[in-house]
Protein backbone atom coordinates (compact mmCIF):
# COMPACT_ATOMS: atom_id res chain seq x y z
CA UNK A 1 0.00 0.00 0.00
CA UNK A 2 1.29 3.46 -0.96
CA UNK A 3 0.21 6.71 0.65
CA UNK A 4 0.46 10.35 -0.47
CA UNK A 5 -1.09 13.75 0.14
CA UNK A 6 -2.96 13.53 -3.17
CA UNK A 7 -3.61 11.00 -5.93
CA UNK A 8 -3.68 12.57 -9.40
CA UNK A 9 -5.42 10.65 -12.18
CA UNK A 10 -3.86 11.88 -15.43
CA UNK A 11 -0.20 12.64 -16.06
CA UNK A 12 -0.51 15.04 -18.98
CA UNK A 13 0.65 18.66 -19.05
CA UNK A 14 -1.72 19.81 -16.29
CA UNK A 15 -1.63 16.75 -14.02
CA UNK A 16 2.17 16.48 -14.04
CA UNK A 17 2.64 20.23 -13.53
CA UNK A 18 0.36 19.99 -10.49
CA UNK A 19 2.49 17.19 -9.06
CA UNK A 20 5.66 19.27 -9.57
CA UNK A 21 4.07 22.41 -8.04
CA UNK A 22 2.87 20.52 -4.97
CA UNK A 23 6.24 18.80 -4.64
CA UNK A 24 8.12 22.10 -4.53
CA UNK A 25 6.07 22.88 -1.40
CA UNK A 26 6.68 19.48 0.20
CA UNK A 27 3.34 17.85 -0.65
CA UNK A 28 3.50 14.32 -2.04
CA UNK A 29 1.55 12.99 -5.00
CA UNK A 30 1.02 9.74 -6.83
CA UNK A 31 0.27 10.28 -10.53
CA UNK A 32 -1.48 7.48 -12.43
CA UNK A 33 -1.68 7.48 -16.22
CA UNK A 34 -2.26 4.59 -18.66
CA UNK A 35 -0.06 6.20 -21.32
CA UNK A 36 3.43 5.03 -22.19
CA UNK A 37 6.02 7.88 -21.95
CA UNK A 38 7.94 6.29 -24.81
CA UNK A 39 4.91 7.15 -26.97
CA UNK A 40 3.79 10.48 -25.49
CA UNK A 41 7.32 11.91 -25.43
CA UNK A 42 8.16 10.82 -28.99
CA UNK A 43 8.79 13.81 -31.32
CA UNK A 44 5.81 13.04 -33.57
CA UNK A 45 3.22 12.41 -30.84
CA UNK A 46 1.84 15.96 -30.44
CA UNK A 47 2.41 18.43 -33.25
CA UNK A 48 0.63 21.30 -31.51
CA UNK A 49 2.20 24.42 -30.04
CA UNK A 50 0.92 26.36 -27.04
CA UNK A 51 1.08 30.01 -26.05
CA UNK A 52 2.17 30.05 -22.41
CA UNK A 53 0.89 33.29 -20.90
CA UNK A 54 3.44 35.43 -19.06
CA UNK A 55 1.81 34.71 -15.68
CA UNK A 56 1.91 30.97 -16.35
CA UNK A 57 5.56 31.27 -17.36
CA UNK A 58 6.34 32.87 -14.01
CA UNK A 59 4.92 29.75 -12.37
CA UNK A 60 7.12 27.55 -14.57
CA UNK A 61 10.11 29.54 -13.32
CA UNK A 62 9.00 29.32 -9.68
CA UNK A 63 8.56 25.53 -9.71
CA UNK A 64 11.62 24.65 -11.77
CA UNK A 65 10.09 23.71 -15.11
CA UNK A 66 11.46 26.71 -17.04
CA UNK A 67 15.13 25.58 -17.00
CA UNK A 68 14.12 22.42 -18.85
CA UNK A 69 12.61 24.53 -21.61
CA UNK A 70 15.87 26.43 -22.11
CA UNK A 71 15.71 28.89 -24.98
CA UNK A 72 13.32 26.77 -27.06
CA UNK A 73 10.45 29.26 -26.73
CA UNK A 74 9.58 32.20 -28.93
CA UNK A 75 8.44 35.29 -26.99
CA UNK A 76 5.18 36.78 -28.25
CA UNK A 77 5.95 40.48 -28.64
CA UNK A 78 2.48 41.42 -29.90
CA UNK A 79 -0.88 40.05 -30.99
CA UNK A 80 -2.72 41.33 -34.06
CA UNK A 81 -6.39 40.53 -34.66
CA UNK A 82 -8.20 41.26 -37.94
CA UNK A 83 -11.56 40.45 -39.50
CA UNK A 84 -10.41 38.50 -42.52
CA UNK A 85 -8.04 40.52 -44.66
CA UNK A 86 -10.25 43.63 -44.53
CA UNK A 87 -8.93 46.96 -43.18
CA UNK A 88 -9.20 47.48 -39.44
CA UNK A 89 -7.13 45.73 -36.81
CA UNK A 90 -6.53 45.37 -33.10
CA UNK A 91 -2.93 45.33 -31.92
CA UNK A 92 -1.87 44.23 -28.45
CA UNK A 93 1.65 45.52 -27.85
CA UNK A 94 3.09 45.51 -24.31
CA UNK A 95 4.93 48.52 -22.98
CA UNK A 96 8.70 48.32 -23.34
CA UNK A 97 9.15 47.68 -19.60
CA UNK A 98 6.59 44.86 -19.49
CA UNK A 99 7.02 41.13 -20.04
CA UNK A 100 6.00 39.72 -23.45
CA UNK A 101 2.37 38.64 -23.80
CA UNK A 102 3.55 35.05 -23.54
CA UNK A 103 5.96 32.50 -24.97
CA UNK A 104 5.22 29.99 -27.73
CA UNK A 105 6.45 26.44 -27.16
CA UNK A 106 5.96 23.32 -29.20
CA UNK A 107 4.00 20.87 -27.05
CA UNK A 108 6.70 18.22 -27.40
CA UNK A 109 9.10 20.60 -25.60
CA UNK A 110 6.57 21.27 -22.86
CA UNK A 111 5.85 17.58 -22.35
CA UNK A 112 9.52 16.71 -22.00
CA UNK A 113 10.35 19.55 -19.62
CA UNK A 114 7.35 18.86 -17.37
CA UNK A 115 8.02 15.11 -17.39
CA UNK A 116 11.69 15.64 -16.50
CA UNK A 117 10.74 17.96 -13.61
CA UNK A 118 8.24 15.39 -12.31
CA UNK A 119 10.78 12.55 -12.52
CA UNK A 120 13.35 14.70 -10.69
CA UNK A 121 10.95 15.59 -7.84
CA UNK A 122 11.40 13.43 -4.74
CA UNK A 123 7.77 14.11 -3.82
CA UNK A 124 6.23 12.85 -7.08
CA UNK A 125 5.56 9.15 -7.63
CA UNK A 126 4.96 8.81 -11.38
CA UNK A 127 3.13 5.62 -12.35
CA UNK A 128 2.68 5.44 -16.10
CA UNK A 129 1.23 2.42 -17.92
CA UNK A 130 -1.15 1.93 -15.00
CA UNK A 131 -4.68 3.07 -14.24
CA UNK A 132 -7.34 3.10 -11.54
CA UNK A 133 -9.80 0.21 -11.71
CA UNK A 134 -11.55 0.94 -8.43
CA UNK A 135 -11.93 4.30 -6.69
CA UNK A 136 -13.51 4.76 -3.29
CA UNK A 137 -14.07 8.23 -1.86
CA UNK A 138 -15.12 7.75 1.74
CA UNK A 139 -15.39 9.81 4.92
CA UNK A 140 -11.86 9.02 6.06
CA UNK A 141 -10.08 9.34 2.70
CA UNK A 142 -9.65 8.00 -0.83
CA UNK A 143 -8.58 4.47 -1.76
CA UNK A 144 -7.58 3.61 -5.32
CA UNK A 145 -6.89 0.11 -6.62
CA UNK A 146 -4.77 0.05 -9.76
CA UNK A 147 -4.71 -2.31 -12.72
CA UNK A 148 -1.23 -3.29 -11.57
CA UNK A 149 -2.66 -4.56 -8.29
CA UNK A 150 -1.49 -1.73 -6.01
CA UNK A 151 -3.61 0.00 -3.36
CA UNK A 152 -3.12 3.75 -3.03
CA UNK A 153 -4.51 6.02 -0.32
CA UNK A 154 -4.70 9.80 0.09
CA UNK A 155 -6.99 12.42 1.61
CA UNK A 156 -7.80 13.86 -1.84
CA UNK A 157 -8.32 12.65 -5.41
CA UNK A 158 -7.59 14.99 -8.33
CA UNK A 159 -8.98 14.26 -11.80
CA UNK A 160 -6.75 15.58 -14.59
CA UNK A 161 -7.88 13.04 -17.19
CA UNK A 162 -9.02 15.41 -19.93
CA UNK A 163 -12.39 16.33 -21.38
CA UNK A 164 -13.82 12.81 -21.20
CA UNK A 165 -12.85 12.30 -17.56
CA UNK A 166 -14.32 8.99 -16.33
CA UNK A 167 -13.83 10.11 -12.72
CA UNK A 168 -15.99 13.19 -13.30
CA UNK A 169 -18.68 11.04 -14.88
CA UNK A 170 -18.56 8.47 -12.06
CA UNK A 171 -18.99 11.31 -9.55
CA UNK A 172 -22.21 12.33 -11.29
CA UNK A 173 -21.01 15.87 -12.03
CA UNK A 174 -23.12 17.35 -14.79
CA UNK A 175 -21.45 18.97 -17.77
CA UNK A 176 -22.77 21.58 -20.21
CA UNK A 177 -21.38 20.81 -23.64
CA UNK A 178 -21.89 21.50 -27.30
CA UNK A 179 -20.02 21.12 -30.56
CA UNK A 180 -19.11 24.00 -32.84
CA UNK A 181 -19.26 21.67 -35.86
CA UNK A 182 -15.73 22.88 -36.58
CA UNK A 183 -12.35 21.19 -36.63
CA UNK A 184 -8.89 22.62 -36.04
CA UNK A 185 -6.13 21.76 -38.50
CA UNK A 186 -2.75 21.93 -36.76
CA UNK A 187 0.65 22.13 -38.40
CA UNK A 188 3.86 24.16 -38.60
CA UNK A 189 5.35 25.74 -41.68
CA UNK A 190 8.30 27.79 -42.82
CA UNK A 191 8.00 31.24 -44.34
CA UNK A 192 10.18 33.68 -46.23
CA UNK A 193 9.43 36.85 -44.21
CA UNK A 194 10.27 37.00 -40.46
CA UNK A 195 7.24 36.91 -38.14
CA UNK A 196 8.87 39.49 -35.85
CA UNK A 197 7.46 37.58 -32.85
CA UNK A 198 3.90 38.65 -33.68
CA UNK A 199 0.95 36.28 -33.23
CA UNK A 200 -1.85 36.80 -35.75
CA UNK A 201 -5.52 35.92 -35.34
CA UNK A 202 -7.36 36.32 -38.65
CA UNK A 203 -11.11 35.80 -38.22
CA UNK A 204 -13.18 34.17 -40.96
CA UNK A 205 -16.84 33.01 -40.83
CA UNK A 206 -15.70 29.37 -40.71
CA UNK A 207 -13.46 30.19 -37.74
CA UNK A 208 -10.16 31.84 -36.86
CA UNK A 209 -6.91 31.29 -38.70
CA UNK A 210 -4.14 31.68 -36.12
CA UNK A 211 -0.46 32.15 -36.98
CA UNK A 212 1.73 31.62 -33.94
CA UNK A 213 5.44 32.51 -33.97
CA UNK A 214 7.97 29.76 -33.31
CA UNK A 215 11.71 29.91 -32.87
CA UNK A 216 13.66 29.77 -36.13
CA UNK A 217 15.31 26.46 -36.96
CA UNK A 218 17.97 25.34 -39.44
CA UNK A 219 15.51 25.88 -42.31
CA UNK A 220 14.69 29.48 -41.36
CA UNK A 221 11.59 31.25 -40.08
CA UNK A 222 8.74 29.13 -38.68
CA UNK A 223 5.22 29.51 -37.34
CA UNK A 224 2.55 27.16 -36.06
CA UNK A 225 -0.92 27.51 -37.51
CA UNK A 226 -4.29 26.60 -36.06
CA UNK A 227 -6.76 26.68 -38.94
CA UNK A 228 -10.43 26.33 -38.00
CA UNK A 229 -12.54 24.80 -40.77
CA UNK A 230 -16.08 23.45 -41.11
CA UNK A 231 -16.17 19.87 -39.88
CA UNK A 232 -17.36 18.68 -43.31
CA UNK A 233 -14.19 20.14 -44.92
CA UNK A 234 -11.80 18.46 -42.51
CA UNK A 235 -11.15 15.23 -44.51
CA UNK A 236 -10.44 17.18 -47.71
CA UNK A 237 -8.05 19.57 -45.93
CA UNK A 238 -6.07 16.66 -44.53
CA UNK A 239 -5.87 14.99 -47.94
CA UNK A 240 -4.53 18.04 -49.80
CA UNK A 241 -0.98 17.74 -51.08
CA UNK A 242 1.57 19.81 -49.19
CA UNK A 243 1.86 22.18 -52.14
CA UNK A 244 -1.90 22.70 -52.36
CA UNK A 245 -2.23 23.14 -48.59
CA UNK A 246 0.52 25.79 -48.52
CA UNK A 247 -1.15 27.60 -51.42
CA UNK A 248 -4.48 27.70 -49.52
CA UNK A 249 -2.72 28.82 -46.33
CA UNK A 250 -1.00 31.63 -48.22
CA UNK A 251 -4.39 32.87 -49.45
CA UNK A 252 -5.72 32.93 -45.89
CA UNK A 253 -2.70 34.97 -44.85
CA UNK A 254 -2.86 37.33 -47.77
CA UNK A 255 0.73 36.37 -48.58
CA UNK A 256 2.24 38.73 -45.99
CA UNK A 257 4.78 36.13 -44.79
CA UNK A 258 6.06 35.54 -48.30
CA UNK A 259 6.66 32.10 -49.78
CA UNK A 260 5.65 29.20 -47.52
CA UNK A 261 7.57 25.93 -47.23
CA UNK A 262 8.61 23.01 -44.98
CA UNK A 263 5.12 21.94 -43.99
CA UNK A 264 5.11 19.52 -41.08
CA UNK A 265 2.68 16.64 -40.61
CA UNK A 266 -0.91 17.81 -40.21
CA UNK A 267 -3.20 16.77 -37.40
CA UNK A 268 -6.77 17.66 -36.58
CA UNK A 269 -9.27 17.54 -33.74
CA UNK A 270 -12.94 18.51 -33.38
CA UNK A 271 -13.82 21.72 -31.53
CA UNK A 272 -16.36 21.94 -28.77
CA UNK A 273 -17.26 23.56 -25.48
CA UNK A 274 -17.76 21.88 -22.13
CA UNK A 275 -17.98 23.18 -18.59
CA UNK A 276 -18.58 21.16 -15.42
CA UNK A 277 -21.42 22.37 -13.20
CA UNK A 278 -19.05 21.97 -10.26
CA UNK A 279 -15.31 21.39 -10.08
CA UNK A 280 -15.36 19.67 -6.67
CA UNK A 281 -17.20 16.82 -4.95
CA UNK A 282 -16.53 14.77 -1.80
CA UNK A 283 -12.73 14.42 -1.64
CA UNK A 284 -12.52 15.16 -5.37
CA UNK A 285 -11.21 18.09 -7.40
CA UNK A 286 -11.28 18.58 -11.18
CA UNK A 287 -8.48 20.42 -13.00
CA UNK A 288 -7.78 21.28 -16.62
CA UNK A 289 -9.94 19.80 -19.36
CA UNK A 290 -11.70 17.56 -16.85
CA UNK A 291 -13.29 20.79 -15.56
CA UNK A 292 -13.57 22.95 -18.68
CA UNK A 293 -12.87 22.99 -22.39
CA UNK A 294 -13.08 26.04 -24.63
CA UNK A 295 -12.59 27.06 -28.24
CA UNK A 296 -8.92 27.84 -29.02
CA UNK A 297 -9.96 31.26 -30.38
CA UNK A 298 -8.04 33.07 -27.60
CA UNK A 299 -5.33 30.48 -26.96
CA UNK A 300 -6.32 30.18 -23.30
CA UNK A 301 -7.22 26.48 -22.95
CA UNK A 302 -3.95 25.17 -21.50
CA UNK A 303 -3.40 28.36 -19.52
CA UNK A 304 -6.79 27.92 -17.84
CA UNK A 305 -5.74 24.47 -16.69
CA UNK A 306 -2.40 25.76 -15.42
CA UNK A 307 -4.21 28.53 -13.55
CA UNK A 308 -6.18 25.73 -11.87
CA UNK A 309 -2.82 24.25 -10.84
CA UNK A 310 -1.61 27.52 -9.30
CA UNK A 311 -4.83 28.12 -7.35
CA UNK A 312 -5.20 24.53 -6.13
CA UNK A 313 -1.55 24.41 -5.05
CA UNK A 314 -2.04 27.55 -2.94
CA UNK A 315 -5.23 26.20 -1.36
CA UNK A 316 -3.68 22.83 -0.48
CA UNK A 317 -0.36 24.24 0.73
CA UNK A 318 -2.15 26.64 3.09
CA UNK A 319 -4.41 23.80 4.25
CA UNK A 320 -1.42 21.59 5.01
CA UNK A 321 0.29 24.37 6.96
CA UNK A 322 -2.77 24.87 9.14
CA UNK A 323 -3.16 21.15 9.76
CA UNK A 324 -6.39 20.67 7.80
CA UNK A 325 -7.38 17.42 6.14
CA UNK A 326 -6.62 18.06 2.44
CA UNK A 327 -10.06 16.68 1.58
CA UNK A 328 -11.75 19.13 3.96
CA UNK A 329 -14.92 20.61 2.39
CA UNK A 330 -13.75 24.11 3.37
CA UNK A 331 -10.60 23.80 1.25
CA UNK A 332 -12.48 22.35 -1.70
CA UNK A 333 -15.12 25.08 -1.54
CA UNK A 334 -12.39 27.71 -1.54
CA UNK A 335 -10.98 26.22 -4.76
CA UNK A 336 -14.52 26.00 -6.21
CA UNK A 337 -15.17 29.72 -5.57
CA UNK A 338 -11.75 30.78 -6.79
CA UNK A 339 -11.64 28.91 -10.06
CA UNK A 340 -15.30 28.29 -10.84
CA UNK A 341 -16.13 31.89 -11.71
CA UNK A 342 -12.89 32.64 -13.58
CA UNK A 343 -13.12 29.59 -15.83
CA UNK A 344 -16.80 30.22 -16.53
CA UNK A 345 -16.18 33.87 -17.43
CA UNK A 346 -13.38 32.96 -19.86
CA UNK A 347 -15.48 30.16 -21.33
CA UNK A 348 -18.40 32.50 -21.97
CA UNK A 349 -16.15 35.15 -23.49
CA UNK A 350 -14.48 32.73 -25.91
CA UNK A 351 -17.82 31.19 -26.86
CA UNK A 352 -19.23 34.67 -27.53
CA UNK A 353 -16.25 35.62 -29.70
CA UNK A 354 -16.58 32.36 -31.64
CA UNK A 355 -20.23 33.08 -32.40
CA UNK A 356 -19.72 36.78 -33.13
CA UNK A 357 -16.94 36.18 -35.65
CA UNK A 358 -18.82 33.27 -37.18
CA UNK A 359 -21.69 35.45 -38.42
CA UNK A 360 -21.38 35.75 -42.22
CA UNK A 361 -22.21 38.81 -44.29
CA UNK A 362 -20.88 42.31 -44.99
CA UNK A 363 -22.92 43.98 -42.24
CA UNK A 364 -21.60 41.65 -39.55
CA UNK A 365 -18.07 42.11 -40.86
CA UNK A 366 -18.43 45.90 -40.74
CA UNK A 367 -19.63 45.71 -37.12
CA UNK A 368 -16.68 43.50 -36.19
CA UNK A 369 -14.18 45.83 -37.85
CA UNK A 370 -15.72 48.77 -36.02
CA UNK A 371 -15.42 46.86 -32.73
CA UNK A 372 -11.78 45.97 -33.32
CA UNK A 373 -10.91 49.57 -34.17
CA UNK A 374 -12.84 50.84 -31.14
CA UNK A 375 -11.03 48.55 -28.70
CA UNK A 376 -7.75 49.53 -30.38
CA UNK A 377 -8.43 53.19 -29.59
CA UNK A 378 -9.71 52.83 -25.99
CA UNK A 379 -6.69 52.28 -23.69
CA UNK A 380 -8.55 50.94 -20.59
CA UNK A 381 -10.48 48.39 -22.64
CA UNK A 382 -7.38 47.38 -24.51
CA UNK A 383 -5.48 47.01 -21.22
CA UNK A 384 -8.20 44.65 -19.94
CA UNK A 385 -7.85 42.42 -23.00
CA UNK A 386 -4.06 42.49 -22.62
CA UNK A 387 -4.31 41.44 -18.95
CA UNK A 388 -6.52 38.51 -19.93
CA UNK A 389 -4.06 37.41 -22.61
CA UNK A 390 -1.26 37.46 -20.02
CA UNK A 391 -3.33 35.51 -17.51
CA UNK A 392 -3.26 38.38 -15.03
CA UNK A 393 -6.95 38.95 -14.33
CA UNK A 394 -8.86 38.23 -11.13
CA UNK A 395 -7.25 37.21 -7.85
CA UNK A 396 -3.86 35.96 -8.98
CA UNK A 397 -2.42 32.91 -7.18
CA UNK A 398 1.06 33.46 -5.77
CA UNK A 399 2.68 31.05 -8.23
CA UNK A 400 1.37 33.12 -11.13
CA UNK A 401 3.13 36.08 -9.54
CA UNK A 402 6.34 34.06 -9.52
CA UNK A 403 6.49 33.52 -5.74
CA UNK A 404 6.03 30.32 -3.70
CA UNK A 405 2.55 29.49 -2.48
Amino acid sequence: MAQADVIILGGGLVGSTLGVALGVHGLTSIILDPADPAVTLAPGFDGRASAIASATHRMFEAIGIAPGLGDEGCPIAAIRATDGLAPGKLDFIPDAADDPVGVMYENKRLRQAIYDAAVASPHVDLRYKDRAIDVRREAHGVTVTTAGGDTLTAPLLIAAEGRNSPTREAAGIRVARWSYDHAAIITTLGHEVPHENIAYEIFYPAGPFAILPLKDDAHGHRSAIVWTVDAKDRPAMLKLSDRAFLAEASKKMGGFLGQLSNLSARSSYPLGFHHAARITADRLVLVGDAAHGIHPIAGQGLNLGLRDVAALTEVLVEGKRTGLDLGDPYLLERYQRWRGLDTFAVALATDGLTRLFGIPGKTASAVRRFGLSAVDSIPPLKAAFMAEARGETGKLPKLLQGIPA
